[in-house]
């Protein structure tokens, strides 16, 4: 019997809760597909960008670093940063007097607090979805096997009905019933390793932001960006 027609055979002669745990590991092998996939462009998206910094402190003025870094409409994470800048320090420029606690604050300390937390934005942005292939790919086997069990179960319970208990009526129904461990493992392997390399992928996009904010930062602040290492 090939696999096919074993997983078929499965959900034919399934119960409902067999049926119940096929159906969602199918649903949660998707949801990591589509989190993966989503998450990769993501990734590329921001690669991409990375790849325009040195365009963005080769340009004559900001507003050519700017358009460097992308169209507006992009969102991108590193022109945000920039815009961000740009904003914080042409709001210490025009406040007048201190009508406010947070306008006490001196420019450096203005623009560590406006790049931070974009920086916090886009880290919160890069980790959403994460979880659900974390979850996926802890609870994924436990379900397959649960599915497993019952199956078995299913399996003894008409085999006992039917007073026969001969190789072929054991072997069958409880092989066929090991398929839902199979597809557990099918469905938490992918998610595990797509977790692991977004959760890569992120921290070096983290880095390289931060390192962005910094010189930013001591542009705003000093006229200069930081020495190039």
């Amino acid at each position: 019997m090939n696999a096919s027609s074993g997983l078929i055979h499965v959900w034919q002669q399934g119960d409902g809760v067999t049926r119940f745990v096929a159906l969602l590991l199918l649903a949660m092998s998707l949801a990591s597909w589509v989190v993966m996939l989503l998450k990769a462009r993501d990734v590329w998206d921001l690669r991409r960008q990375a790849q325009r910094v040195e365009s963005f402190w080769e340009s004559a003025d900001l507003q050519a670093g700017l358009q460097s870094l992308g169209d507006a409409q992009d969102n991108g994470a590193f022109r945000q940063l920039a815009e961000q800048a740009q904003q914080a320090l042409a709001h210490v420029n025009r406040r007048e007097g201190t009508p406010h606690l947070h306008d006490s604050l001196d420019l450096s300390d203005w623009m560590t607090r406006a790049l931070q937390n974009a920086l916090d934005h886009t880290a919160a942005q890069l980790q959403s979805g994460l979880i659900l292939l974390a979850s996926v790919g802890s609870t994924a086997p436990f379900v397959g096997l649960f599915g497993t069990v019952w199956g078995i179960y299913h399996a003894l319970m008409g085999i006992g009905q039917a007073g026969q208990a001969t190789i072929d009526q054991v072997a069958g129904p409880i092989g066929e019933a090991l398929v839902m461990t199979a597809l557990g493992l099918a469905v938490a392997i992918p998610a595990v390793l797509g977790y692991n390399a977004l959760v890569r992928a992120n921290k070096t996009i983290m880095v390289q932001l931060k390192r962005f904010a910094h010189d930013l930062h001591a542009l705003q602040v000093t006229g200069a960006r930081m020495p190039v290492r």
